[in-house]
């Protein structure tokens, strides 16, 4: 698009009241002759027509919509290519894509007039040296670019610092940082470091500790007193500090999305006759199954209870199963489980657990290689290439 085109498309998008606003700001103010303050010269705000090669820059270099130009051009102004273009070049050595680069000005506009040796190379240079690769980087930084508006000296290492005592190794400071980027933003002396104190002072063992910062750092992030509230309930529902489920606990109850999660997913399991110890007793063998859609759970519960016959309060003890996919793995193993009832070969009694929970190598050799002489077409079953009704 060209500089006259951009021209006269920003006349028109700037609203009549911009217009008055900016009439009313050359008017001389009214100042009483007592006023001993100096006056100081009233200098009009840069408007949509005066900073057209702006625009024009970040529809043509940075493709942004017109509409994203102008209100980015907001925060930002230019007159000559040179800073920016550096900047563009430095991010695409480095391997953002053009949705990427679009991505980042939009969000942070200032970093084009970044100086690109000093205050951006750095950066990008540690976070690859870390471990992050080339398209990790990129979509790590375009998703969030604040990333590149900290000091390298003062937040970046020092918060990288912290992180490296705790985790041990680049690999889970890295993995961390991809769960959220916020572990580099705030201040670690701020919740971070106090947090992970307590956890400690709780009994809470290095190896756990690293499992919740390392998978689910924004539940180490929380505020420091609701996060001990946090911690003094788990303790209180029975869960052990030295085994990973405390901690998983910890993220299962960490923040007001959580906790509603939790309440819904309780509800959720009371419409299957699940009782308070139920679901308590299966909250303390996976956590997790309390963060599960309640589409999830109802499909899965649908198919134990209604298909399989299974009593409801059965899973509960195994809550495993209700990770598993329902397409993938539980009605291939059920299909093949109700084959060999059917023709005798095995005896009613199995448990979920037995169908469910073994590796698939295990479950082909126990369950479909051990019967194809007398079930050909149990591999298929297994498959889904052959429907029950056929056999």
């Amino acid at each position: 698009m060209d500089y006259l085109s951009i021209s006269s498309a920003l006349s028109f998008y700037r609203k009549p009241a911009q217009l008055k606003g900016t009439l009313a700001e050359l008017k001389p103010p009214l100042v009483s002759l007592q006023d001993e303050t100096p006056l100081k010269p009233v200098v009009p705000k840069t408007t949509s027509k005066q900073r057209p090669f702006t625009v024009t820059y970040l529809i043509n270099s940075c493709g942004l919509s017109l509409e994203s130009a102008i209100s980015v051009s907001d925060k930002v102004q230019f007159q000559s290519p040179e800073r920016p273009d550096s900047v563009l070049t430095l991010l695409r050595n480095y391997g953002f894509s053009k949705t990427q680069i679009s991505n980042l000005i939009r969000k942070r506009p200032m970093l084009l007039l970044s100086h690109p040796e000093n205050t951006l190379l750095p950066k990008l240079e540690f976070f690859q040296s870390i471990g992050l690769s080339s398209n990790e980087l990129a979509r790590t930084l375009s998703s969030d670019p604040t990333l590149l508006t900290r000091s390298l000296e003062n937040q970046i290492m020092p918060t990288y610092d912290f992180l490296k005592s705790v985790l041990l190794s680049d690999e889970k400071i890295v993995a961390a940082l991809k769960r959220t980027t916020w572990v580099f933003l705030e201040d670690p002396s701020k919740n971070l470091m106090p947090n992970v104190t307590y956890l400690r002072e709780s009994g809470v063992p290095q190896s756990c500790v690293s499992l919740l910062l390392t998978h689910f750092p924004e539940a180490v992030m929380q505020k420091h007193e609701p996060f001990v509230e946090t911690v003094r309930e788990v303790k209180e529902m029975g869960f052990d500090p030295k085994k990973s489920t405390f901690v998983l606990a910890v993220h299962a109850l960490s923040g007001k999305g959580n906790k509603s999660i939790w309440e819904r997913c309780y509800e959720v399991y009371k419409r299957w006759g699940w009782s308070n110890d139920d679901i308590l007793s299966a909250f303390r063998k996976h956590p997790h199954s309390m963060m599960l859609s309640e589409k999830k759970i109802m499909k899965s519960m649908g198919y134990f209870v209604n298909e399989m016959g299974w009593a409801s309060r059965a899973i509960a003890e195994c809550p495993v199963v209700l990770f598993f996919s329902l397409e993938n793995r539980i009605i291939p193993r059920c299909s093949v489980f109700q084959v060999l009832l059917s023709k005798g070969l095995i005896k009613e009694g199995f448990s979920l657990t037995t169908v469910l929970l073994p590796v698939e190598k295990r479950f082909l050799e126990r369950f479909v290689m051990r019967y194809q002489e007398e079930v050909p077409e149990l591999l298929s079953v297994y498959q889904g290439k052959v429907k029950l009704e056929g056999l």
